[in-house]
């Protein structure tokens, strides 16, 4: 079958089965890629129309107990680490509120200080982020316990993410090391039992095949995450992976509209972690429908993927996002819209 046959058969609201969808990766052709993404586009706009959702980001420590062979903040690299008190992390989350986000992520590595006494710490800055500052609120504080997770809807927490990376257990385990396949996938479930939306997601580049990646799609679907993501791998400083060839952002991009295709409905996030500023069009023209990553400048805040890259610039600041929207003829959601969705995707989460 085509890759048009394909995406028309997506369009049509008809399913795409595993050997489509590898299909759809393969791509290489460039009248084919340009297919799929105008496929994506109009599936997304026939959904979302030209509504773009937009997250702040507020990476507030980067102390981490893992060791994982990718990142840049694992256990064993020797570099300067920080750890914002509760009061930093509302007057960025109220500064990000104010300049027009929809929702902040509060991100960390799995910092021993705020996980201890069950998270204390961490719920009280999620509780008073929800309550002072009135915004949506997803949590990334990496793996928890199943017990943890009443906690962490009854502080307000509106999203829970935790992202897999593969779907491949021999490559997960080369990949997060020390650490177990299922509790990380558990997770998503554990969360969607609480009552927590949940985001997944997948790296590209990481050693992982075709074959891989559609699994991977393919499973992050069926566990019902109404948040789905791919970013491009990219080599960090003094880790075991840093001299890996990094894979062309092209393959995170048609990751992107096979998802769209897959999940007409689902959030699809378009990261300013990997190329900034520069990689914000080509993904949203592949079928994302959400910024993420968006760091307020001069503030002394981190990426992840790329922890420098356009932050103090302020190529990265809601203020310069929205004008690249208005560039594109998109439209911000409004607080308003953001929290329908929001409602309605708790209901069907029920």
């Amino acid at each position: 079958m085509s890759i048009t046959e394909i995406t028309e058969k997506a369009k049509d609201s008809k399913e795409i089965n595993r050997e489509e969808v590898l299909e759809l990766l393969s791509v290489k052709d460039e009248s084919d890629v340009s297919d799929l993404f105008s496929a994506a586009s109009d599936v997304r706009d026939r959904v979302f129309g030209k509504k773009v959702f937009i997250y702040g980001f507020v990476y507030f420590s980067t102390h981490c107990r893992n060791n994982c062979a990718f990142c840049y903040y694992r256990r064993t690299n020797e570099l300067p680490r920080y750890r914002k008190k509760a009061d930093e992390v509302l007057m960025l989350s109220g500064s990000l509120r104010d300049a027009g986000i929809n929702l902040v992520d509060l991100t960390m590595g799995e910092d021993p200080v705020m996980r201890a006494n069950d998270y204390s710490e961490l719920l009280d800055i999620i509780r008073r982020v929800k309550n002072e500052i009135d915004i949506s609120v997803m949590a990334s504080p990496g793996a928890v316990p199943e017990a943890s997770f009443k906690k962490f809807t009854d502080a307000g927490t509106d999203w829970f993410a935790c992202y897999q990376e593969t779907y491949n257990r021999e490559l997960f385990s080369r990949l997060r090391l020390e650490q177990d396949f299922d509790e990380r996938l558990n997770q998503k479930i554990w969360a969607k039992k609480a009552g927590l939306l949940t985001e997944d997601g997948i790296m590209v580049g990481l050693g992982e095949t075709l074959a891989d990646r559609a699994d991977s799609i393919i499973k992050m679907g069926s566990l019902g995450c109404q948040q789905i993501r791919a970013m491009t791998f990219v080599p960090q400083k003094g880790t075991p992976m840093e001299r890996i060839r990094p894979t062309e952002p092209i393959d995170e991009l048609i990751s992107i509209a096979v998802m769209r295709l897959l999940y007409p409905d689902k959030l699809i996030p378009a990261s300013l972690d990997v190329e900034g500023i520069a990689g914000l069009k080509t993904r949203l023209d592949a079928g994302a429908n959400v910024i993420t990553s968006i760091v307020p400048p001069n503030e002394d805040l981190a990426g992840v993927a790329q922890h420098e890259l356009d932050i103090e610039n302020g190529r990265r600041s809601v203020a310069h996002v929205m004008h690249m929207l208005d560039e594109m003829g998109k439209k911000a959601a409004t607080k308003t819209e953001y929290e329908s969705l929001l409602k309605k995707l708790k209901e069907e989460n029920r």
